[in-house]
C-alpha cells in the first residue's frame, strides 16, 4: 500500500474544535495558502506590465474570499447579474470586473455596461445587442473560439469545435470593424479551449495561438489590441499521484511566446489577464464531515453527514477528490470503503472503492480541494440545506463567513404562498 502525499491543512485537534464550534459539514477555507498562492500567480506573470488576475466568481462566489483576493490584487470574471452584484457589493468596479457570459439576459448586459466593466462580447450577434441595451464603450473583449481539436502534442487536451462559447476568426474580424464603427476603441481577445489541465504546456501553447490571432487581427482590421485573456483552464491535481503545475515554469512558457510573436509584431504593450479560479481556490478549501453510518451488505459503505448538495463534482462528473481520515493520515490504508451521503440517489458517492484507514462512526473526514466549486454549486435537492463557510485566518482563529442553511431559507421563496404566509412554514 502507498501512502498519499496530499495532507490536510488542519490537524485532528483543529478538527475537533472546529466541529464543536461549527456542526458538520462545512466548507474550510485556508487564508494563508489562497494569499501565498496569488501573491505566486503575480510573481508568475509579473514581467507583463499590465498583468491582472480576474478569479472567477463563479468558482467561490463568498465576500470573504472575494475581499482576500481584492487585497492580493485580483479582479473578478462575473458570468451573471447576481455575481455582478456581489461584485459590486465587495467593492469592485470598471477595469476590476470582466463580464463573460453567453445567451446573455438585457439586465445582464446593461447592468456590466453601468460598472464599466471589460465586457467580453460570445457571438458576433452580441455586437448589436450591446448596442441597443446597453451602449458600445471604448473598450470591448470577443471570444475566440478555434473550432477542431485542441491538441497539445502529447495528446487531445479538449474539443472547441464542439463548445458553444466564442467566435470564428472571421466573425471576430466583423465584430471589430462593426464595434469600431460604433465607436470602439480598444480590444480584448479571451479563449478557453481546455479544462483542468494538469500540464505546464497548456497555457504558453493557448498563449501562442491567441497571441498569433492578434497579430492577424491587428493586420486584418487595424484595431488596437489592449488585452488578451488567457481565460482558465490550468488545473490542479486532484489525485496525490499527479503532478502539480508550476505556475512559475508556466508564467515563463507564456513570456517566450510573448516575446516571440508579440515583441516584433510591435505588440509588446499588450496585457494579460488570467481567470484562474480553480488554480486559485480549489486546494485551499475542504469538505470537512463526520462518519454517522456504516454498512455491511455487497461492498463497505461509510455514510456521512454531508452528500452531493455539499460537493456534486464526484455524483455529477465522476470526479476524484481525495479523502483524509484525521487522525488516521498515516495509518494502513487496508479498508476498501464506498462513502457516501443521505441522497435518494445512487451517485451520491464521495468515493468508491476507496483504499482507506478503517473508519469508525464519529471520525472526522477531509475531502480535499473543494475550494472552487464546491460549495457554489451545491443545491437542495431531497430538501438538502447547504452547508456553511468556514475562513480559517493565517493566525488559526476561525471565522463563520456564510451561515448553514435552514428550513425558513429553503421555504423562504415561497412567500407568495398561504402556507408560508399563513406561518406554516419557514419557522
Amino acid at each position: 500500500m502507498q501512502y498519499s502525499t496530499k495532507r490536510p491543512f488542519i490537524t485532528l485537534e483543529q478538527g475537533r474544535a472546529l466541529r464543536e464550534q461549527f456542526p458538520t459539514p462545512f466548507h474550510l477555507y485556508d487564508e494563508a495558502g489562497i494569499r501565498q498562492n496569488a501573491r505566486l500567480v503575480n510573481k508568475a506573470f509579473a514581467w507583463n506590465k499590465g498583468f491582472k488576475e480576474y478569479f472567477a466568481v463563479k468558482a467561490t462566489p463568498t465576500p470573504a474570499i472575494l475581499k482576500i483576493l481584492q487585497e492580493e490584487g485580483c479582479g473578478v470574471d462575473c458570468s451573471s447579474y447576481t455575481e455582478l452584484l456581489l461584485s459590486e457589493a465587495c467593492g469592485f468596479r470598471g477595469a476590476d470586473i470582466m463580464f463573460s457570459a453567453n445567451d446573455v439576459p438585457a439586465q445582464d448586459m446593461k447592468k456590466a455596461y453601468e460598472l464599466g466593466a471589460y465586457i467580453n462580447l460570445d457571438d458576433l450577434t452580441h455586437v448589436d445587442f450591446l448596442r441597443d441595451v446597453a451602449g458600445v464603450p471604448k473598450t470591448v473583449c470577443c471570444r475566440y473560439n478555434p473550432g477542431g481539436m485542441f491538441d497539445l502534442g502529447n495528446g487531445i487536451m479538449d474539443n472547441p469545435g464542439e463548445a458553444k462559447y466564442g467566435m470564428t476568426e472571421d466573425q471576430m474580424v466583423e465584430a471589430y470593424t462593426r464595434l469600431t464603427a460604433l465607436g470602439a476603441r480598444e480590444f480584448g481577445i479571451h479563449a478557453f479551449l481546455a479544462s483542468n489541465t494538469i500540464t505546464d504546456g497548456y497555457y504558453p501553447e493557448l498563449a501562442g495561438i491567441l497571441f498569433r490571432l492578434a497579430v492577424r487581427l491587428k493586420e486584418r482590421t487595424g484595431a488596437k489590441i489592449k488585452f488578451i485573456n488567457l481565460s482558465g483552464g490550468v488545473g490542479i491535481a486532484y489525485r496525490p499521484e499527479q503532478r502539480a503545475n508550476d505556475i512559475l515554469a508556466i508564467g515563463e512558457g507564456v513570456r517566450e511566446m510573448y516575446e516571440e510573436i508579440l515583441v516584433p509584431a510591435g505588440m509588446g504593450d499588450v496585457a494579460l489577464f488570467t481567470e484562474l479560479g480553480r488554480f486559485m481556490l480549489a486546494p485551499y478549501g475542504c469538505l470537512v464531515t463526520t462518519a454517522i453510518h456504516e454498512k455491511h451488505i455487497y461492498k463497505e459503505y461509510i455514510g456521512v453527514d454531508a452528500c452531493a448538495a455539499d460537493l456534486m463534482r464526484p455524483a455529477m462528473y465522476g470526479a476524484y477528490h481525495h479523502i483524509t481520515v484525521l487522525g488516521k493520515e498515516d495509518a494502513l490504508r487496508d479498508h476498501l470503503y464506498d462513502v457516501t451521503g443521505g441522497l435518494c440517489e445512487n451517485n451520491d458517492k464521495f468515493a468508491i472503492n476507496r483504499p482507506l484507514p478503517k473508519i469508525d462512526k464519529g471520525d472526522i473526514l477531509v475531502i480535499h480541494d473543494t475550494g472552487a466549486h464546491g460549495h457554489a454549486m451545491g443545491y437542495n435537492y431531497n430538501g438538502k440545506l447547504r452547508s456553511a463557510e468556514v475562513l480559517l485566518h493565517e493566525d488559526g482563529t476561525p471565522e463563520l463567513i456564510r451561515r448553514a442553511e435552514t428550513p425558513a431559507d429553503y421555504f423562504a421563496t415561497l412567500d407568495c404562498t398561504p402556507y408560508h404566509q399563513n406561518g406554516h412554514l419557514g419557522g
